[in-house]
């Protein structure tokens, strides 16, 4: 299985990523992939700008180890994760995982598990710029209740 993590300031064409995780792999049958963007408004505030800060070297290691995860879960083709730092304005990128595999069921699960593990174990720092100041983001509640489906769910096997 392909495995490919970049965190990076720069911006990414979606359909070229995806055009080169299904690359030479006759086996694929699906891909599925989830991007994730810059929202204008986030609890009840406007929002200009974001910026994301991370630890070089440790969040990439961070993110395979969740890819791993889901490998262990599903048989994957292949999967990518993309994940952009520095400032950000909204509507621009944030984010790309996209994972192959023979089948879609597979597919659809394991890019909802990294995404949900993503948003909650990867080590990023999030700032916005809001009409009352800067302020730090941490990870929702909404965002702990998907991470903790996945170990109800692993549980129960």
């Amino acid at each position: 299985m392909s495995t490919t993590v970049r965190v990076q300031q720069a911006d990414f064409d979606l359909s070229q990523e995806i055009a080169q995780l299904r690359a030479g792999n006759p086996k694929v049958g699906a891909v599925v992939g989830f991007v994730g963007t810059v929202r204008d408004m986030n609890e009840g505030l406007d929002v200009a700008a974001m910026e994301l800060e991370h630890y070089p070297g440790m969040t990439e290691k961070s993110i395979e180890t969740i890819v791993e995860q889901a490998r262990g879960r599903w048989p994957l083709s292949g999967a990518l994760v993309i994940h952009r730092v520095g400032p950000l304005l909204p509507q621009e990128q944030i984010v790309l995982v996209a994972v192959s595999s023979a089948h879609r069921g597979e597919a659809f699960a394991a890019c909802e598990f990294i995404i949900d593990y993503l948003k909650t174990e990867a080590p990023f720092w999030k700032k916005e710029d809001t009409p009352e100041g800067a302020r730090w983001v941490d990870a929702r509640d909404s965002d702990e209740t998907a991470l903790n489906k996945w170990a109800a769910k692993a549980s129960a096997i």
